[in-house]
This record gives structure tokens, sequence and C-alpha cells, in this order.
């Protein structure tokens, strides 16, 4: 009786298996965030937003990252958490 017990703790169910997270930010969202990329990095760069251009944008587990750079060649990526919101804007 006493081995019966000790067997049944010896069988736990094996974790459930992590599915890739889903996006929650929509296209329109995205181009929000592209906008508001833009604006800050013209301002930190003091230039316009219309000489700014986003490069690419990448999806992390908790976060967004948007690359680009200015006329001048000049790169930097914004940040973004989960939800769309912007974090900060770093030169590179």
């Amino acid at each position: 009786m006493m081995i019966a017990i000790a067997l049944v703790g010896c069988t736990a169910t094996p974790p459930p298996t992590q599915k890739a997270q889903q996006s929650k930010v929509s296209p329109t969202r995205t181009l929000d965030m592209e906008a508001l990329c833009k604006a800050q990095a013209a301002q930190r760069y003091n230039t316009g937003a219309q000489k700014i251009a986003v490069t690419g944008f990448e999806q992390f587990q908790g976060s967004y990252e948007m690359r680009g750079n200015t006329f001048r060649k000049e790169s930097f990526v914004c940040s973004f958490d989960a939800d769309g919101q912007f974090l900060h804007l770093s030169m590179r």
C-alpha cells in the first residue's frame, strides 16, 4: 500500500508546452507606433519626420523594436511594450 502511494506521487504530469505568443498589436497600431517613432527620432536628431526612415520592425516576447535611420545615416531603435506603448529611443 505504501509503495502504491509513493508511485502515485512520482507520476506527475509534464508541464504544458508553451505556445508562441500572439501579437496584440493591430496593423493600425503598428502605423501609429511608426509615426510616434519617427516623431521621437526627429525631435532627438533635430530634423523633420519626413527625413526619418523606419527600416525594420521586430517582435520579441514582451516588446517590439523599430529600427531606423536619419538622412545623415544616424541609426536608432524605438522600443515599445507588449501593448505598443512607447518606452524609449536608443541612438545606435
